[in-house]
């Protein structure tokens, strides 16, 4: 990737502007899952120790913009700066008026605890409220887009998960800053993500959960030419046997998506379930059962799928030398159809294979079986995720990859 690199710049005493993606669940004004969080940090924390004037924004949701936060207090990122506080060691200072560049910018004189002096391995970051309340955010409006870039000496793009949205703090403000760069999380993201699907080691092996073909249809299509095995689940999977001819009762399943679903299976190897779990009602109370895919009663649905399904994929993860995971393999969140999500899981943990997990449902899977360890590399992208193993062309990045390549010649003249 050709854009300037974080680490190799000079940033002591300089106004270092951190895009991050901190859009974390909230609930009763806590931080439920911290994991964007703690990928964030090392940026932060790097720039803080080189002695750089830090000041971080990120959106929380999807707030009305002109709205101020006290009329929409539940998209306030003030539980993400109690959150960082704790996490860092560090005072954050949460500042609503930020635009005119009229916030405080020393350091604080009080720690954490309030009324003591600060040692000197404290020290302080301000992070601005939420972005998306600020008018022209989401239309990447050029005034708004100038009035950040002029709030520092150097912008860092270090926001994956929002890096296929133009908006202005993400592809704006890149345009119009002194001087800018890609963020170490964000580029370790790309690699990441370029090793998985440009440079696989082969076998390799793509999971693909969810509801819908519809809404993944483009990565489908794109993983069917990159992967050697490509493993379907949840209402995905459903929609591929009923290609194959297999009644799925009452299973959420796309009969618009039949042929295209039948045209991917002649692309690659899909390892169909052979036996899933069933039930009438999804309820942490339903009766279930386990069945053959051609003994579906009319009135059930797939909610997970069966053992001698898992033990096939298991074997394909075991044998691969690349992962990509994107997605659930039943109803997880329910414990008794979790079985499948659970045993995938823990497969890919176990497996010697370079790995890399994404998507909102499955860094929840993640936390819940605690294999974060045993994962290559978890990434913090959602939307952005997707697009990329698309194939498509993120906005922020074009743009990063655009400015190193201005300054450079402008260097040369």
């Amino acid at each position: 990737m050709p854009v300037i690199d974080f680490h190799s710049l000079d940033i002591r005493n300089k106004r270092v502007l951190i895009r991050e993606d901190l859009n974390v669940p909230v609930q009763d004004g806590y931080v439920t899952s911290d994991a964007r969080l703690r990928k964030a940090l090392p940026t932060i924390k790097y720039a803080v120790n080189a002695g750089a004037k830090v000041m971080v924004m990120s959106h929380l949701g999807r707030p009305d913009e002109g709205r101020s936060i006290v009329e929409q207090p539940e998209f306030s990122l003030r539980p993400v700066a109690d959150r960082l506080q704790v996490l860092s060691g560090m005072h954050v200072e949460l500042v609503d008026s930020y635009l005119d560049g009229s916030f405080p910018r020393k350091p604080s004189e009080t720690n954490m605890s309030g009324g003591q002096k600060k040692d000197e391995s404290f020290e302080k970051i301000i992070l601005f409220e939420n972005v998306r309340i600020n008018p022209g955010e989401k239309d990447n409006d050029l005034r708004l887009a100038k009035q950040i870039a002029s709030l520092c000496d150097i912008y860092v793009m270090d926001a994956f998960g929002t890096a296929h949205r133009a908006q202005a703090t993400t592809e704006g403000a890149i345009r119009f800053a002194p001087v800018v760069c890609a963020g170490p999380l964000l580029k370790a993201e790309l690699d990441a993500l370029g090793n998985a699907l440009s440079n696989p080691e082969r076998p390799s092996v793509a999971i693909v959960g969810g509801s819908k073909v519809s809404t993944k249809l483009q990565v489908l299509q794109a993983l069917s030419g990159k992967v050697d095995q490509l493993i379907v689940g949840g209402g995905i999977a459903n929609t591929f046997l009923a290609a194959q001819g297999v009644a799925t009762g009452r299973s959420l399943c796309e009969t618009d998506m039949l042929d295209m679903a039948s045209n991917i299976l002649q692309k690659v190897e899909i390892p169909l379930p052979v036996d899933v779990v069933v039930t009438r009602e999804i309820s942490p109370d339903a009766d279930c059962r386990i069945c053959g895919v051609d003994e579906i009663d009319t009135e059930e649905m797939i909610v997970d799928v069966g053992p001698e399904t898992l033990k096939n994929m298991q074997s394909c993860i075991m044998d691969a030398r690349t992962i990509l995971w994107n997605g659930p393999v039943g109803v997880f969140e329910i414990d008794q159809f979790a079985a499948g999500t659970r045993g995938l899981a823990q497969a890919i943990a176990k497996s010697p294979a370079f790995s890399v997990a994404g998507g909102g449902d499955t860094l929840a899977a993640i936390d819940n079986y605690g294999i974060g360890d045993d994962i290559s590399y978890i990434s913090t992208g959602g939307g952005a995720f997707l697009e990329f193993v698309e194939g498509k062309s993120l906005p922020a990045v074009t743009a990063l990859e655009a400015r190193a390549a201005r300054d450079k010649n402008q260097s040369r003249e």
